[in-house]
């Protein structure tokens, strides 16, 4: 098996816990050999954007010149991504900023709310500054996500001009709805073109 490419592992609201699924992938590509970085941002359970944003431009800065590099991001860490990717313009189009590939999983639909969450929602749906962000996005829901219905994934990803997959039962896709272990995903860090599926 081809060695794997750089990955950036990012949480969402509250963070990723130690049998989530982004936890259980760095330690399946920590085994083969693989690079990956699992930044805890500041204050998971109160989450600032632009403190995040920031510490997120840190780690894109500082991530190695590898042959491919891709981010996994859930939730409000989806999120992230999308203002992130909004921010850009044509000036960092290049490396370092520039990833080659990104999935959103359980990306927080634009009416979801929470007293400690602010500003992350309605997320922009910027479909030229994701291309700048990345060479490939795709988006992943379940179709029973409190957080993001499949109607509003489906608006999403067609904004985003990005390939979406639905997991029949995946609610929002964390260890609340039993993805700890999820070789779908450790399969789509090797293949872009892998479609996610459930984890059963």
């Amino acid at each position: 098996m081809p060695m794997p490419p750089y990955v950036l592992l990012l949480h969402g609201h509250t963070g990723s816990g130690p049998k989530h699924w982004q936890s259980w992938l760095a330690g399946e590509l920590a085994n083969i050999g693989g690079v990956v970085d699992v930044p805890q941002l500041t204050d998971p359970d109160r989450p600032d954007l632009e403190v995040w944003l920031a510490e997120l431009r840190h780690h894109l800065h500082a991530a190695p010149d590898a042959d491919e590099r891709v981010v996994l991001a859930h939730s409000a860490g989806a999120a992230l991504w999308l203002h992130h990717a909004a921010r850009l313009t044509d000036d960092h189009a290049e490396r370092p900023l520039r990833f080659d590939r990104v999935l959103l999983v359980s990306p927080l639909g634009p009416g979801w709310e929470h007293p400690d969450v602010h500003g992350f929602t309605p997320a922009p749906l910027d479909a030229a500054g994701v291309r700048r962000a990345a060479s490939w996005t795709q988006v992943v829901v379940g179709e029973d996500d409190h957080a993001c219905t499949v109607a509003q994934a489906i608006e999403m990803a067609a904004q985003l001009k990005v390939d979406l997959d639905v997991i029949p039962g995946g609610a929002h896709l964390n260890t609340d709805a039993g993805y700890g272990p999820w070789p779908a995903v450790l399969d789509w860090v090797h293949d872009k073109h892998t479609r996610m599926v459930t984890n059963r």
